[in-house]
């Protein structure tokens, strides 16, 4: 997710990731695609899936993603992620956004397929670039992004099928999906700023604002840096996908302004082209206190180390600003 753009976690294994030996990975290729696998590695930049880079013997470049094991204990909105990887893909693919193609998708074992994209994560990439250029990425970036809101939703929510958090008001929605990371943490013993109960209140209390959104729109939720590829100083393509949902597009930025105020306004302006309106900002503040509740809370399942504690930490601070503005 976004822990190693913000430079806090290094290498580690998160418990969600199912531990799969070269020869497990063989097999999925060669049941899925009746292909062989001469070249198998994986890939350590996420923390939830487990993901494997592999070359077959009739040359394909590929990627393998698989869903962690059935009955693991997740955070509550964790639910049907990989089936809403593929819609994220195929919806998107279809309104031209830059995504690698799919070439086998099974949400039921948790298995998804791609393409592998050529060029290098923009988080390993921007050290090596003229400053211009960073910041020509992310007003490209921006532009995506927009593209990718573009794509309209039947109702809100995320796209489970259960049902939970989906409506047609983007208050009740939202609502819903801070109810559930209240829950889990809650249910974790998280340290928050306030009880549960007050920093629902602190969110309800922006409720008439929420109303005024009215279209669902596809949110992908999760563009930290390590989720764009770069490549000749282009945004070759955008991965991950299985955290989307339908919602406000100003959710998007969330994930688009973790960086310093120089990269944050190249990308709104790639975005939107003009500043935040006073009610636009307020909602981004709605939307980023979610993003910290995530980051407050998700670490209790994923089994991070004591180490990792600073995330939790830098979250906490985040969260305690952001409630202090909303309240």
């Amino acid at each position: 997710m976004w822990e190693r753009s913000l430079g806090i976690l290094s290498d580690m294994q998160s418990v969600t990731k199912p531990v799969l030996t070269d020869d497990d990975v063989a097999r999925i290729v060669r049941d899925a695609l009746g292909a062989e696998v001469v070249e198998s590695a994986e890939f350590t930049d996420g923390y939830f899936n487990a993901a494997f880079g592999v070359r077959t013997a009739d040359g394909r470049s590929l990627v393998v993603k698989v869903a962690p094991p059935a009955g693991l204990k997740l955070l509550r909105y964790e639910v049907d992620l990989m089936r809403t990887e593929i819609e994220f893909f195929e919806r998107a693919a279809d309104a031209g956004v830059p995504v690698p193609a799919v070439r086998y998708a099974d949400p039921d074992a948790g298995i998804i397929i791609m393409d592998r994209l050529g060029g290098e994560s923009f988080n390993d990439a921007k050290a090596k670039l003229p400053t211009a250029d960073v910041l020509a990425i992310r007003r490209e970036l921006g532009a995506i992004s927009a593209g990718i809101n573009r794509v309209p939703g039947e109702l809100f929510g995320y796209p489970r099928r259960d049902g939970r958090t989906r409506s047609r008001s983007w208050r009740e929605s939202y609502l819903d999906i801070i109810d559930d990371i209240l829950a889990d943490a809650v249910e974790y013993d998280r340290e928050l700023p306030l009880p549960a109960a007050g920093v629902r209140a602190v969110v309800e209390r922006h409720g008439a604002l929420l109303d005024t959104v009215t279209e669902p729109r596809l949110v992908h939720f999760d563009l930290w840096d390590g989720n764009v590829f770069v490549r000749d100083g282009h945004v070759e393509g955008i991965i991950d996908g299985e955290r989307a949902l339908y919602a406000d597009p100003l959710l998007e930025l969330v994930s688009l302004s973790l960086n310093g105020p120089e990269d944050n306004a190249a990308v709104l302006d790639g975005y939107v082209g003009r500043s935040l309106t006073a009610e636009e900002a307020t909602r981004f503040c709605l939307y980023r206190v979610y993003l910290w509740l995530i980051l407050v809370t998700e670490g209790a399942v994923r089994g991070y180390p004591p180490e990792a504690d600073g995330l939790r930490q830098w979250a906490l601070t985040r969260l305690t600003e952001d409630l202090a503005s909303l309240a």
